[in-house]
């Protein structure tokens, strides 16, 4: 199939990392795919060699009628298509597959509106079917991100060999942590924690390492040493994450990574102002530790919610003054809850491979 796939970015990387990685497995699978995008700056350094089959375009002008659509049409997380290449969709015949991919969510409202229809009775669309997709982690939703050789690249994986090919030498004993995160007021009270224990912390570009060095500069605490890593491809980010002991992710496309990684994790939700992501992280919570034995799912929520200010938000506090993570003793435990975690996911069809029979079913 030929698919049109358009983002805009926000604010932050996880859009065009998301829609990166969705244009890229559609094409290794031997579909071409046109990426309109209004800012592909970040593929640079997310995606420096390109990908077989994905065509990046800029965003087309609203009145821009030339572009003859693809079979399929991705609206990404709500952006608004151009007036001028909706009026050529609605001309097409056959009409394409319109797919709204929405963001994804771990509450009860994504399973109801998966796969829903909305007939467009007005403007440049009428006479159009839009289609809402949602990824997710049950069978009711359209899953996650998986290309199909992502278990056998993992087997193969050596994570010593990849550290030391980066200079990077953890010590003896040292648990080794990423982090990746927004502005997070609750980083002072992790860099405490994480220092209790002898802790090699990887750092990644950007907000991450700019407060870090603001805390630290480029020496250590405690126990705990610094590495600033350089901006990393998507491919080198993942093998960053199977390195690592514990992986400390933000937004979307970090998040799944760290789920498939198999190994602990903490994820700082993007913070919106009427608080909605608080209930978006307890509805992740009920489904990824519903399994887990109580001592375990005490400790990790509230290690999450601590990083998320969730706990200083209810108590009306000015910032999380101190965060404390699961023990020594449990994380063999949280190991291997991630790892169920991951194989029931792993049991689930995959976003791509979902949407592919989704549009097809409607053509």
């Amino acid at each position: 199939m030929h698919w049109d796939l358009f983002c805009r970015v926000v604010d932050n990387f996880g859009d065009i990392g998301v829609c990166w990685r969705l244009a890229a497995d559609l094409a290794a699978r031997g579909d071409a795919v046109r990426l309109w995008c209004d800012d592909a700056s970040a593929l640079a350094w997310m995606a420096p060699d390109g990908a077989p089959g994905v065509e990046v375009r800029p965003w087309p002008t609203e009145d821009d009628t030339s572009i003859d659509p693809g079979e399929a049409v991705i609206e990404a997380f709500g952006c608004r298509l151009p007036e001028g290449y909706l009026r050529r969709m609605a001309a097409r015949e056959p009409r394409p597959a319109w797919i709204n991919l929405e963001y994804l969510s771990a509450e009860d409202y994504v399973e109801r509106n998966h796969g829903l229809r909305s007939p467009q009775s007005s403007g440049p669309a009428s006479g159009l079917d839009k289609w809402f997709f949602y990824p997710g982690f049950s069978p009711r939703t359209g899953g996650l991100l998986r290309e199909p050789d992502l278990a056998r690249r993992q087997s193969h994986f050596h994570p010593a060999l990849w550290l030391r090919g980066r200079g990077i030498v953890p010590a003896p004993g040292e648990r080794i942590v990423s982090l990746f995160c927004y502005a997070n007021p609750a980083l002072p009270a992790l860099l405490d924690a994480l220092s209790a224990a002898p802790t090699l912390l990887l750092v990644t570009p950007g907000l991450a390492a700019r407060q870090v060095r603001a805390l630290l500069g480029p020496s250590s605490r405690g126990a705990l040493r610094v590495h600033y890593l350089p901006a990393l491809a998507q491919a080198e980010y993942d093998h960053l994450l199977w390195s690592c002991d514990l992986n400390l992710v933000r937004g979307e496309d970090s998040f799944v990574r760290a789920q498939w990684a198999g190994k602990p994790f903490l994820w700082q939700i993007y913070p919106q102002d009427d608080g909605a992501h608080v209930a978006k992280l307890a509805a992740f919570h009920r489904r990824f530790l519903s399994a887990a034995a109580p001592d375990l799912a005490a400790a990790v929520r509230s290690a999450s919610e601590c990083w998320n200010g969730v706990a200083a938000v209810s108590a009306a506090a000015a910032r999380v003054t101190e965060i404390t993570l699961p023990p020594p003793a449990l994380w063999p435990d949280w190991q291997d809850r991630c790892r169920a975690w991951r194989a029931h996911l792993e049991a689930l069809p995959d976003l791509t491979s979902s949407l592919r029979a989704f549009v097809l079913e409607r053509r």
